[in-house]
């Protein structure tokens, strides 16, 4: 696995009872997945003779995220290494101009758009779509970053030029008046066979996904976007997990973005499902048949622990012997990440049979994990206060 982020370090530990050894090209030491893993390799993901001696002891090369520049990808592929999503495929997750202009070629449906190269362009689709807009970075935006929201004219003419001088390349979108954004996660083996999980939703906080909900409350469009995905994934030939973050609107469903790795919005999976995504992302690229996606209880809420904005008074250790004292049935995943103000450190999933009770449970969870405050006025040293 190309990277050495969490999501390698949670493929990593679906490999175990696989009997399988993930290795990991890891940027540092440091790196979450270099923290547990046993076979790591420092190197760059830009670094094409790095990539290069890293594959020769590989199986098959995956990606723990989508910024292997394409040039290098195919050098792999041309010099015979199994590299799964393929380039073909995975351009469609690096590059969202790409990936729109796909969509719509296959009547799938997705907001209007247009590339910017001046800042005409987005005064001109402003005037067309009405405003607001959404300005987005073409390549390398996550987590609302590589994101504006242009409200006015006047404030395109602010942000553009800017962006363009600094050679950002641009696109922009119409403003989709959504009710909630969903998540329909996919898996396709390089055999044909798909798989999918309930469909999801995603609560975000400033561009940043807080909450997960499986399965998504009162979703008569599940079964649509689940055959969506499905869709997507078979005709970009995916191989391993395809994640679809979708809106959902007054008049049905609108592609937002696209990803090709195990993704947020399923860690839910590791303890809410059958099969978690990460062992499903092996299956599919080690070409084995893939697993069952049944829920596992009627409602699994999956929060982010998310670094808090003042230090918190007590250490991460604490925290988590307090919470455990109070939610035994939490389930805890930490990153081994250094805490910084929004950083995502970690997970917590709780499951039960109420979405209200479970989803409270899970924010109450990860916030106290987050910055040590039960915000419901619980007292660590007696109960209620």
């Amino acid at each position: 696995m190309i990277g050495g982020g969490q999501l390698a370090r949670m493929t990593h530990q679906a490999a175990i009872p696989l009997g399988q050894s993930l290795r990991v090209l890891a940027e540092s030491e440091a790196d979450p997945a270099a923290l547990v893993a046993r076979d790591v390799e420092l190197g760059r993901h830009t670094d094409l003779d790095a990539l290069r001696a890293f594959a020769k002891s590989c199986d098959v090369i995956t990606f723990d995220h989508e910024h292997v520049p394409q040039e290098h990808l195919r050098a792999l592929v041309a010099d015979g290494v199994r590299v799964h999503p393929g380039p073909e495929a995975l351009q469609h997750a690096q590059d969202k101009l790409v990936m729109r202009v796909r969509l719509a070629e296959l009547g799938l449906p997705v907001p209007p758009f247009r590339e910017v190269t001046d800042p005409a362009d987005v005064l001109d689709f402003g005037a067309r779509h009405g405003w607001p807009c959404v300005l987005k970075a073409i390549r390398g935006g996550y987590d609302g970053r590589g994101v504006w929201m242009l409200n006015t004219p006047q404030s395109a003419r602010r942000v553009v030029p800017e962006l363009l001088a600094a050679g950002t390349p641009l696109m922009v979108e119409q403003c989709v008046p959504m009710r909630r954004e969903l998540a329909a996660l996919v898996a396709r083996s390089p055999f044909g066979q798909g798989a999918a999980w309930p469909v999801v939703q995603t609560v975000q906080s400033e561009g940043i996904c807080v909450e997960v909900l499986a399965p998504a409350p009162d979703a008569p469009l599940a079964e649509e976007a689940q055959a969506l995905a499905l869709r997507v994934a078979d005709e970009l030939g995916v191989v391993g997990l395809l994640a679809v973050e979708l809106f959902e609107t007054d008049t049905g469903l609108v592609v937002n973005e696209l990803a090709m790795r195990p993704h947020n919005s399923g860690h839910w999976t590791i303890e809410g499902s059958r099969t978690s995504q990460f062992e499903q992302h092996l299956r599919a690229v080690l070409d084995y048949p893939l697993g069952a996606t049944d829920l596992v209880a009627p409602a699994v809420v999956m929060a982010n622990v998310l670094g808090a904005a003042e230090p918190p008074e007590m250490g991460p250790d604490e925290r988590l012997h307090h919470l455990f004292a109070r939610f035994p049935d939490a389930h805890v995943h930490l990153y081994g990440k250094a805490e910084r103000p929004g950083r995502k450190i970690g997970h917590v999933t709780l499951l039960g049979e109420r979405m209200e009770d479970v989803r409270e449970r899970a924010r109450l969870a990860a916030r106290w994990l987050s910055d040590g405050v039960w915000l419901d006025g619980y007292d660590i040293h007696g109960g209620q206060a």
